[in-house]
């Protein structure tokens, strides 16, 4: 059923020789308002930057200095209906809350050019640190003087390109950014109205007055800290350089394997995809850790779920801040280890199921009361079918897309294969101690069997 893991690139490129030609402020084509847009009790957690790479072939039709105009121009036009992302992010003193400041300050754009055709820089599935040279960085900048959106387009010798895209996490979840990558493809076109309008409204998500926590919540922990003076979740106690990190591939064969193995219990799972490779890397990740073989230990597992469809009202499909919420699943790694795969795979379903409209209401108005984070052993981040690379742009959709990766031991990766969508394959990112790697890679193996 072919390869379970790689180590290593098979041709990765370090340096992709990358030199800046061009880096500006782009601006709204119309007049916007000035105003104060309020965020979601979920929206401000997440104050980190999300980077994204795009690859591209080369098109006859459209040279490298067309795509950039074409580009600019989109980005330009979209900062009317998206006006927050020509805003910055400010923190409320009086309300102890952040906030998107709609200034029209603007989005950075950048153009920049690489000394190597794009089939010489390595797998693009493979996440290749040197690929955050295909993304801008604004690290010397205050909080308030960093742009929501920047977008970088970087030329290869074989006349490819990559389109390196960072928002603020503040801004966008992966839902509503696919939506604006087809927004922005839209407005690349000479005549193409948006793809989809916006919901910009936020209050949508707003707490109850009196907030009203009705379940309880062990996927969230209370910080002591004011909301807005932390800038991300909390960082567990591996430095990046501590880690090893790997991709294991998981074929279609092998998710069809994991859903009979499901099967074959009296379950009342819904049996997904999503479902038993979250239930597989469970086992290995929870069974890995070292903790002196303490199996009377609970592991939480987290993973997120998309609310718009579960809220009654339902918001919008075009919402277009954060809507999803993380929800968890929690065994004993007894039960980890000796239990019916059937009965795993049937928490992470009921971990799903349990995120109702009254459930994600409780957990937001939680937020209100506690100002916490999403709180487990680790946390399930898919990218795997957001389809990024459906997007359709006038020269065509992306070859890859995928995320910049950073090491980091409580958080798993998965995104897709090289197909995209036609593939049911999934690339699971796994960056652990070289001693915890050895067991995951041992559990991988031997719990696929």
């Amino acid at each position: 059923m072919g390869t379970l893991y790689q180590e290593s690139p098979n041709t990765g490129i370090l340096d992709l020789k990358v030199t800046l030609q061009d880096s500006s402020l782009v601006f709204p084509t119309k007049e916007t308002e000035r105003k104060s847009m309020f965020l979601s009790n979920i929206d401000q957690v997440l104050n980190f930057p999300v980077q994204t790479v795009h690859f591209f072939p080369s098109h006859r039709s459209y040279p490298f200095k067309t795509v950039v105009e074409k580009l600019k121009s989109a980005l330009c036009k979209l900062l009317v209906p998206y006006d927050f992302l020509a805003g910055r992010l400010k923190l409320n003193p009086q309300l102890g809350r952040l906030e998107f400041d709609c200034n029209a300050a603007g989005a950075s754009f950048a153009v920049a050019s690489s000394e190597f055709p794009l089939d010489q820089i390595g797998d693009l599935v493979y996440p290749n640190p040197a690929f955050r040279q295909l993304v801008q960085s604004f690290d010397k900048l205050g909080p308030e003087d960093q742009p929501l959106c920047a977008v970088q387009v970087t030329s290869f010798k074989c006349g490819g390109f990559a389109m390196g895209i960072s928002t603020n996490h503040v801004a966008f979840d992966g839902i509503s950014f696919k939506i604006f990558l087809q927004n922005l493809a839209s407005q690349a076109f000479d005549d193409k109205p948006l793809a989809v309008l916006p919901c910009n409204d936020r209050g949508l998500l707003a707490a109850r007055s009196p907030p009203s926590v009705t379940f309880p919540h062990h996927e969230l922990l209370k910080l002591k800290l004011p909301i807005g003076e932390e800038s991300g979740p909390p960082v567990f106690d591996c430095p990046p350089e501590d880690l090893n990190f790997r991709i294991f591939r998981l074929s279609s064969d092998h998710i069809a394997s994991l859903k009979e193995k499901a099967k074959a219990g009296n379950t009342k799972a819904r049996i997904t995809g999503f479902n038993v490779v979250t239930t597989h890397i469970w086992r290995c990740k929870a069974l890995s850790c070292d903790t002196g073989n303490n199996l009377d230990r609970i592991s939480t597992i987290l993973y997120a779920v998309d609310i718009r469809s579960r809220l009654q009202p339902p918001l919008p499909a075009s919402y277009a801040g954060n809507a999803v919420l993380s929800t968890y699943a929690m065994a004993q790694c007894k039960e980890l280890e000796e239990g019916p795969f059937s009965r795993l795979v049937e928490m992470v379903s009921e971990g799903n199921a349990r995120m109702t409209a009254e459930y994600a209401r409780s957990a937001i108005d939680w937020g209100e009361l506690y100002k916490g984070f999403p709180h487990g052993e680790f946390l399930i981040s898919s990218w795997w079918r957001l389809g990024f690379t459906e997007v359709e742009y006038p020269w065509g959709k992306p070859r890859y897309s995928c995320p910049l990766v950073y090491h980091r031991k409580d958080i798993i990766l998965l995104f897709p294969d090289i197909d995209g969508l036609s593939s049911n394959g999934v690339n699971v990112l796994v960056a652990l101690p070289a001693k915890e790697m050895e067991k995951f890679q041992a559990l991988f193996h031997k719990l696929l069997a």
